[in-house]
């Protein structure tokens, strides 16, 4: 009887764990953070981050690679499981909060830049759509570790694997109940739930979680075990992803670190544990949050973890949770797009269960930069919608939410380095970046672009930057029907140059170009360079009228700031396997696509552009 569970719950676990602390499921990166010389950031900024990258300032066999802190410097010895494959040893020294000296340990050579560990975007990787930022024991903070214990096992360490005085305590209960035994499972056993059992509560499901905590106490020790429970635990869901473990939930909930949290946003943690769904809307629902809290305040003031005084202090201090979407961090339609590529190669049980680390393009500086240039723009659209839609709020109807897309490509490589794909992953998924849109005056480039091309090779007619054409109110004939397009205001500009047509975004003077040109040799133009494959040869082609992806004109445009060479986005860089195999690795792809002369004389318009055509606002801000 006894033998026979022994062995098969031994088996369970074997399958199940393999022996390691922590998920086994593939992670998410992004490309290695570059620091400069005399770049603004401290010695503790840096130390936090390779920490959160998996790096320890103790040797393990397990850690991304080691730093060694002192004073004033930081070394850094990547290991065999880092990206950089055990080299790249760095050492970094800081005065006043900046970088002042950066030397190679390697070739003991200074350096003016170096790269240091990609930033863990994601534990997740499956439909299942789970979170999971993976914390070792010895990361996990006391206060939290104590809030923990208070809320669900005060005798976790010293108990076998059940708490035979919370069971009689929860039976009595419920007998005078009449409802069955709840509220007597130890951590362990909800280690033994969460890892290997359904969540019904039966008795059978209870005997078999007793039993298999036991198994869990032999095979491991109480660190162990707890460390198992800190990163498999249900935290409840923000937006679309369930969250699983202290250290996502520290992210999901408050955008911290779980080193950084204060002692209100720990209890609150310990505190949605029972009734985790009940508290994932606590950022819109803020007396949850305080009820969550509270209860496990005065469990702690009752296990003498903490003061009166400090409980009071913390019932003051409000938790502070984010709202709105945790898809991924900011990054979740590219989280999104990444898995897609990935699904096409791996399948889902083998993301999930091989521990991959796939290293993709992003970079978290330029990420940020993007998720904050797209919240001010919405925000200045969506004052600009308030006050034109004023008369439909007061017929109680809502006012229209705009949507936005961002794209930035390395334009030598195509790697994206950063991507928004909507205003809000928790409300939508829908990837916008990747949606046919119409493009608009981002298309007119191409326009001029093949108009230039005639020069190069003597068709009529012949046309060049200081080409002229009439600008004024005009009606184009095509295919028996008519087409008036108009200046944005009504605002015409008489005899311009093409250079200054591009410059001021001018709508009658570009459709004119196109149609001296002829819209076919517009249309062959932009499938050359692989812009689109269903535009149509019709005056309206020249205002982008057809539908193109915002990835798609984003890549485009890398052949005008690339001298003609078009580079194909990528989004993936390396899959590597726990032993550091790589078993996918994506190639730079770029074709030339038009002469580097075009391509110069169309990017030096566009730099007019910015400096006093349509684009001279953006510098204002």
């Amino acid at each position: 009887g006894l033998l026979f569970y022994y062995h098969r719950y031994s088996g369970m676990i074997d399958a199940r764990l393999s022996g390691k602390l922590v998920h086994r499921e593939s992670r998410i990166f992004t490309s290695p953070k570059r620091i400069l010389l005399g770049e603004a950031i401290s010695l503790a900024q840096i130390s936090n981050y390779l920490e959160a990258a998996g790096y320890s300032t103790s040797p393990s066999a397990d850690a991304t690679g080691q730093i060694r802190v002192e004073k004033s410097s930081v070394q850094i010895h990547p290991s065999a499981n880092s990206y950089f494959k055990g080299k790249n040893a760095l050492q970094i020294e800081f005065s006043r909060n900046r970088i002042s000296r950066l030397q190679s340990l390697d070739s003991g050579d200074r350096l003016i830049s170096a790269e240091i560990e990609p930033e863990l975007i994601t534990g997740l990787f499956g439909r299942a759509r789970e979170k999971r930022r993976p914390v070792r024991y010895e990361e996990f903070p006391e206060m939290l570790g104590k809030a923990v214990l208070s809320a669900e096992d005060k005798r976790f360490f010293n108990h076998p694997g059940f708490d035979a005085i919370r069971i009689l305590g929860a039976t009595w209960a419920d007998i005078r109940s009449g409802e069955k035994a709840q509220g007597a499972s130890t951590i362990t056993m909800q280690v033994a739930r969460s890892y290997f059992f359904s969540t019904r509560r039966e008795w059978r499901r209870k005997v078999q979680e007793t039993l298999m905590a036991l198994i869990l106490e032999h095979r491991f020790d109480k660190k162990q075990i707890f460390e198992f429970y800190a990163n498999e635990i249900y935290l409840g869901n923000r937006g679309s992803f369930a969250i699983h473990g202290f250290g996502e939930a520290a992210q999901a909930y408050f955008g911290k670190d779980i080193r950084d949290l204060n002692l209100a946003q720990t209890c609150f943690l310990a505190g949605i544990i029972r009734a985790p769904n009940r508290y994932s809307s606590s950022d819109r629902r803020p007396e949850r949050a305080a009820e969550a809290r509270d209860r496990v305040l005065a469990l702690m003031m009752d296990n003498h973890f903490i003061t009166e005084k400090e409980a009071q202090a913390a019932k003051k201090t409000p938790p502070l949770l984010v709202s709105g979407a945790h898809g991924a961090g900011p990054a979740g339609h590219f989280v999104d797009m990444i898995k897609d590529d990935l699904l096409d190669r791996f399948s889902e049980e083998e993301l999930n269960s091989r521990s991959y680390r796939i290293y993709t393009t992003l970079d978290s500086d330029l990420q940020g930069a993007a998720v904050s240039a797209v919240d001010w723009g919405l925000k200045n659209v969506d004052t600009q919608l308030e006050r034109t839609y004023a008369r439909w709020r007061k017929e109680g109807k809502d006012t229209p939410l705009p949507q936005a897309a961002l794209v930035a490509l390395n334009p030598r490589t195509g790697e994206i380095k950063a991507l928004i794909g909507g205003r809000d992953y928790s409300i939508s998924q829908l990837n916008h970046a990747l949606a046919q849109r119409q493009p608009g005056s981002a298309f007119k480039p191409f326009v001029y672009a093949a108009a230039y091309e005639n020069a190069l090779e003597g068709t009529d007619p012949v046309l060049t930057p200081m080409s002229t054409v009439v600008d004024e109110p005009t009606t184009f004939f095509f295919d028996g029907k008519d087409y008036t397009p108009e200046n944005y205001g009504q605002k015409y500009y008489g005899t311009v140059t093409l250079r200054d047509a591009l410059v001021h975004s001018l709508n009658v003077a570009t459709v004119k170009v196109a149609e001296a040109i002829g819209y076919q040799r517009a249309v062959d133009f932009c499938r050359r360079i692989r812009l689109a494959s269903d535009i149509k040869p019709t005056p309206a082609l020249a205002l982008g009228a057809y539908e193109v992806a915002p990835l798609d004109i984003v890549a485009a445009y890398t052949a005008l700031a690339n001298s003609g060479m078009r580079s194909e986005p990528m989004a993936l860089v390396q899959v590597v396997s726990q032993g550091g195999y790589v078993l996918q690795d994506t190639d730079v792809r770029r074709r030339r696509v038009l002469d580097p002369r075009i391509a110069y004389m169309v990017t030096n318009i566009l730099e007019d552009v910015m400096s006093r055509g349509t684009g001279a606002g953006v510098g204002l801000r």
